[in-house]
């Protein structure tokens, strides 16, 4: 489902003054007090599939740029192995940067830094759920441009931190607007829109479409890494 459509309009500078509407932090409140009586269970059998499947802590803690620039403590599941290298991704994400491509993830690429059920939680963005406890504290909302990491912060252009003139979320409106399809700008411009744009209509609606385009995304994934097990197969087969 694609509503950036709707609202993307020519971009306006903003004031530097910004501030976090009232509604927003009413309607982030509800929400989770009224779904955590269904989280919590879903939390506590993902926390004990991870202490299953891989030694090392259950949660993953990282440093992310928040509203205005500000740093933050950011809670996920652990879907990797411990001390995996970083410096993978960070190479990769700068590639993302420069090129107009789309934005694929690495998962769809095959990792072997992923842990058994990793992938799952990670197509499926359930490795997301602590971060219920950061919106709780204020630190983020449902609704928002994801939190970038600081190296990936210290890249953008001055245009580009506009995007975080508002809380970051757990969804948005670049993640149902296409995600993995569209390439780094058009992620850039999506998030500002929002920064810009945002009401309470609109966050229903990201809300609303969150999990058609998660189960999207999850089939992305399957049928990517299906199609290079294929070639991957068949290149076996022809160097025989």
């Amino acid at each position: 489902m694609n509503i950036s459509n709707d609202i993307l309009r020519p971009m306006e500078l903003i004031s530097e003054q910004v501030s976090i509407p009232l509604w927003k932090r009413l309607l982030d409140i509800v929400l989770i007090l009224t779904a955590f009586p269904l989280l919590f269970p879903l939390m506590a059998v993902i926390a004990l599939v991870i202490r299953c499947v891989s030694t090392g802590p259950v949660l993953f803690v990282q440093e992310r740029i928040g509203f205005q620039g500000r740093r933050f403590r950011c809670l996920k599941f652990r879907t990797m192995k411990v001390n995996a290298d970083t410096s993978l991704h960070q190479s990769y994400l700068k590639s993302l940067m420069q090129a107009d491509v789309p934005m694929e993830k690495m998962d769809s690429r095959g990792d072997g830094r992923i842990i058994p059920f990793g992938l799952l939680l990670r197509s499926s963005g359930l490795d997301e759920l602590p971060q219920i406890f950061n919106v709780l504290c204020g630190e983020m909302s449902l609704v928002g441009p994801r939190p970038c990491l600081p190296y990936e912060y210290d890249q953008y252009l001055p245009w580009q931190k506009e995007r975080c003139n508002t809380l970051p979320g757990l969804t948005g409106l670049w993640q149902v607007s296409g995600k993995n399809r569209t390439t780094f700008v058009e992620m850039i411009r999506m998030d500002i829109t929002y920064a810009n744009q945002k009401t309470l209509w609109l966050d229903i609606k990201i809300i609303s479409a969150t999990v058609p385009a998660v189960l999207i995304q999850m089939l992305e994934v399957k049928k990517s890494r299906k199609k290079r097990s294929t070639v991957g197969q068949a290149s076996a087969n022809i160097s025989r």
